[in-house]
Parts: structure tokens; sequence; C-alpha cells
């Protein structure tokens, strides 16, 4: 049984849910992984707490995995790469194992056939800041690089979490288009907000870029034994 940790944010995990039904390759209902949901909105904000010191999202984030181990889950899903900066604190409180993200996005670029060099990554600050990328992905022989506007990136996620998707994945576009143009193989579409913003933006991001709500999607659907179906 997956439990979702999520509502970080609410539209996000939404999206996740969407990609995780897509990811399997069902013929009927009972084919599909069971899963647990929390939209746990209450959490506080994760770019906030790294940059700023604001409130800490990890007795919240605990709280919230107790209910979805009280409920049957027996495995954890996070769709929220900012959270993942408490991947190990969280880790420790549970014996469930919590799938990783940054690890799923590392098997789909394998998958995609690459095998190192330069990525662009399109994230919070927080997740910057954190180095939550570039620590793991290095040991795949990755480096990641930040758009040349980070800024912009955040106005855009605060865009989408305001409900103008589409102003928003106006930005992230040419954010995501200025990281191909200066020689990233892939960008990783590291926000759990960026993939819906830029498909409503009018024009998909291609094969140029790595949406990790998907890659975490297929993950959790091969950790639940279900058939993947990979996306187009």
């Amino acid at each position: 049984m997956l439990g979702i940790l999520g509502g970080m944010g609410p539209m996000a995990t939404v999206d996740f849910m969407r990609k995780l039904v897509d990811a399997t390759s069902a013929v009927r209902d009972q084919d599909h992984p069971a899963a647990l949901v929390l939209q746990a909105c209450e959490i506080p904000d994760r770019t906030q707490a790294i940059l700023e010191g604001g409130p800490d999202p990890l007795p919240a984030m605990a709280a919230g995995l107790r209910r979805l181990e009280a409920a049957g889950a027996t495995r954890i899903a996070i769709p929220c790469n900012t959270a993942h900066h408490w991947h190990g604190a969280l880790q420790a409180r549970t014996a469930l194992p919590i799938l990783h993200i940054v690890e799923a996005v590392a098997d789909a670029l394998s998958a995609k056939g690459h095998r190192g060099g330069p990525i662009g990554l399109l994230a919070t600050s927080g997740t910057l800041k954190a180095g939550i990328y570039p620590e793991r992905l290095a040991r795949f022989g990755f480096t990641c690089h930040a758009p040349e506007d980070q800024d912009a990136v955040m106005r855009a996620i605060r865009l989408v979490k305001a409900g103008a998707v589409a102003e928003g994945g106006t930005l992230l576009r040419a954010q995501a288009k200025g990281l191909i143009a200066a020689g990233c193989g892939q960008v990783v579409l590291a926000c759990t907000e960026i993939p819906f913003a830029l498909a409503a933006s009018g024009e998909g991001f291609g094969d140029d870029c790595l949406d990790a709500t998907q890659a975490l999607a297929e993950a959790c659907v091969l950790a639940s034994g279900a058939p993947v179906r990979l996306a187009a």
C-alpha cells in the first residue's frame, strides 16, 4: 500500500496521482497499486525553512508519516522535491521505505541513455540551496546547473501555487530553453509544480526535459509490483 505524503502543494499532489495512474499498465481497476493520499497542506513552507530559517516542516511531515503508517501504508512517496531535504530524518523515524525522488530521476536518466554530463535543474531555491540533486546525481557522473534567472523560477512557482498556471509556465519555459541552449543534455523539472505549468503554457517540454514527478510515479508503480507504462 503506497502512502503519499502530499499537500506540498495540493495541485502537485493531484498531478502526481494522475501520473501514478498513467504509469500503470492496467486494463482494469484491480491492476492499479493501492494508495493512501494525505493532503497535509499545513506543512510549513520548505524553501522558507531552508533559506530564511522559517518554521521547521519536519514535525508536521513526521506527523503525516505516522498517520499514513497507522492507516496501513507499506511504503511512502513524497511528491515534493524540496521536502527531500528531510528525507534522511524522515527515514530514520520509520521502518517503511521512503522512495527518493532523486534516485527515481537517476534511474529515468539512465533509461533515456544518459551516462553523465551537464544537466539543468528547474527547482525551488530551497532545493538548489540544499544540494538535494547535485550530491546524489554526482554519483552517476552528472553535474547540475541552475538557470540564468532563478528569481524568475521562484516567481513562476508562486504564480502556479496561486492558480496562474499558464503565466508561470511561460516564465519557466524561457528558463528551460536557456539551460538547453547552454549545453545541458537534459533539464530536470525538479519542482512538482513545474511540469503541469509548462504543459499549461501552450508548449510541451519535449524530450530535452525530464519530469521528476513522472519518474517518481514510475518508481512507485515498479515498487508495487504492478507493470509500468513508460511515458511517451
